[in-house]
């Protein structure tokens, strides 16, 4: 079988975490439609194994939890009763993010109800082996869903925001005004001066800025559930330990990323590291082992 040459796989990626959306990718470096969603839907399982097997007995002891939306094929008001049992419409992304080392330890696709709530914050949970303070925005998904994954070795807090109307000519496209924002302790003795869903909700925003399909209001939606989870995996591998991030790099390291602040990783990836992964696993290796 003809595969693509580690540099054009690599170009496709830079293009796709860039949120340049596949049609253009085509354009831009030449390569099929086909051949660029055959990468995304290649690599992606691949990235997200590797991180599940990587990001284990992390030292994150602050975290923030959020959910981003998103839709797959339509939107969910236009799924029609016929096809409510398939995968389509309103997909959220549970996302985590260490306060220190700005490390995105878990994600998960699903519905926003305690069931994903819970298994996404078991599998958080599994991944950091000592106590943690953790603040979530004031969904009442989360009040059982934390207490089953954390099992009292958590410090918990919610944030309430408190919403004004829009003003009357900006009704359809500008968000509500936030007028006011509660904090509420729900569990243990979390440090009032860290709870917060800043960090998380930054992250939200660098997904839908880099990822074509997460651009609201256009139609460069996911159309298959399979590929909308291959592109996130991509771009979380790829935010980890590919890029540096400011809040974290020294004085004598400038391109420190996540993966490395939090000992995961001795130096910073390159997108042709990503794919030398996608190699490894083509060539029957062990990828999961692999260290840079």
């Amino acid at each position: 079988m003809n595969r693509m040459v580690t540099e054009r796989r690599a170009a496709i990626v830079r293009c796709l975490i860039d949120g340049v959306g596949v049609r253009a990718t085509c354009r831009i470096t030449g390569a099929s439609k086909g051949g660029v969603l055959r990468l995304i839907s290649d690599l992606g399982p691949v990235c997200a194994d590797y991180m599940s097997a990587t990001l284990r007995d992390l030292p994150c002891s602050v975290l923030e939890v959020d959910e981003i939306w998103s839709f797959v094929e339509m939107k969910e008001k236009r799924v029609l009763p016929a096809r409510a049992h398939e995968w389509i419409g309103d997909v959220w992304t549970f996302t985590a993010i260490c306060a220190d080392t700005k490390l995105i330890p878990a994600f998960m696709l699903g519905t926003r109800d305690a069931g994903t709530a819970t298994e996404f914050l078991q599998d958080l949970a599994g991944r950091i082996p000592g106590c943690v303070q953790l603040t979530t925005d004031g969904h009442s998904m989360y009040l059982g869903a934390v207490e089953d994954a954390f099992a009292g070795r958590v410090d918990y807090a919610q944030i309430v925001k408190i919403y004004g109307a829009p003003e009357e000519n900006e009704k359809r496209y500008s968000p509500a005004v936030c007028t006011g924002i509660e904090t509420n302790v729900i569990q243990g003795d979390p440090d009032r001066d860290r709870i917060s869903t800043s960090y998380v909700e930054r992250a939200n925003l660098s997904i839908r800025m880099g990822l074509r399909r997460f651009t609201r209001l256009t139609n460069a939606h996911s159309k298959k559930v399979q590929n909308h989870a291959a592109a996130l995996a991509i771009f979380f591998l790829h935010y980890n330990f590919a890029r540096p991030h400011e809040a974290v790099r020294t004085p004598k390291d400038n391109r420190r990323t996540p993966a490395m602040a939090a000992g995961v990783a001795r130096a910073a990836w390159t997108v042709e590291d990503l794919v030398r992964l996608l190699e490894m696993q083509e060539r029957g290796e062990d990828f999961t082992a692999w260290r840079k």
